[in-house]
């Protein structure tokens, strides 16, 4: 996938050049993933940290399973329920990227997420853990609600972005909180990456067009009866986005309107 060398992210210390984020969970078989994450031409996968510890289902290996050399790792606090948790995972996933051979890497996304049920983040244990990683030198990422205000005041505490969630995760519903993620990407001054939710390429592209900065994707890919495949079609949505972003596009208009001069009209 080609990437656009002239319109660069820049996310706490590190520049990139694909606006797509990829996971590491729920492929069939290590192969695909490798096989997805290639094709997808992503430079930052997230890992998390808990389910690699203890070697959870499709976790065993993961570490050895892909190229640090090529990926950026994105150590994640998924399974936390509380702040304490979120902040203690968070320090053991610095330490696993440095097993990867990335020394330098302080990224955490962070989430805290208190019940399975719903699967959303907890916005109060949220900004506590960013609050204090913050403090600790962390490039933090952290996953909210559609709330402008928690991501201004995230934003204000010292987050390298504010991850807003498109819709719950897996679900594959696509962006449901459009005017609320477009008020956070309005405000901010920090990336916006739109993450969870996203089921097929035009949800991509449509956060892209919103004026996004990038999205992370896992289930829509790994999830899908050809990843590889699926992985491609991301990529081509989020450079396609983003590009119709930077165009500018044509405001909406309540009327018709012509296509052709109406001047000039042979009578």
């Amino acid at each position: 996938m080609d990437k656009n060398t002239n319109d660069p992210l820049t996310i706490g210390n590190k520049i990139f050049h694909s606006r797509l984020l990829t996971g590491t969970g729920k492929y069939p078989t290590v192969e695909t993933m490798q096989e997805s994450l290639l094709n997808s031409g992503s430079e930052m996968v997230t890992v998390a940290v808990r389910r690699v510890q203890s070697g959870q289902a499709g976790h065993q290996g993961l570490l050895e399973a892909i190229d640090w050399s090529k990926f950026w790792m994105l150590p994640n606090t998924a399974g936390c329920t509380n702040s304490e948790e979120a902040i203690r995972v968070a320090r053991l996933g610095r330490e696993l990227a440095k097993l990867a051979g990335q020394e330098d890497n302080n990224f955490v996304k962070l989430e805290v997420i208190p019940k399975n049920n719903h699967l959303l983040p907890d916005p109060i244990g949220t900004l506590a853990a960013a609050e204090q990683l913050v403090k600790e030198k962390f490039i933090v990422l952290p996953y909210i609600n559609c709330d402008p205000i928690l991501a201004k005041r995230l934003e204000e505490v010292g987050c390298a972005t504010v991850m807003p969630l498109g819709s719950p995760i897996g679900s594959a519903q696509g962006i449901r909180n459009e005017a609320n993620i477009a008020l956070i990407i309005e405000n901010a001054n920090v990336p916006v990456v739109v993450d969870a939710g996203i089921g097929v390429p035009s949800d991509a592209a449509l956060a892209l067009e919103m004026g996004a900065s990038a999205v992370l994707i896992n289930s829509a890919i790994a999830l899908a009866q050809k990843p590889s495949e699926m992985a491609k079609a991301m990529a081509y949505a989020v450079e396609a986005g983003r590009k119709a972003f930077l165009a500018g596009r044509l405001i909406e208009s309540p009327t018709a309107s012509p296509s052709s001069p109406v001047q000039g009209i042979i009578n």
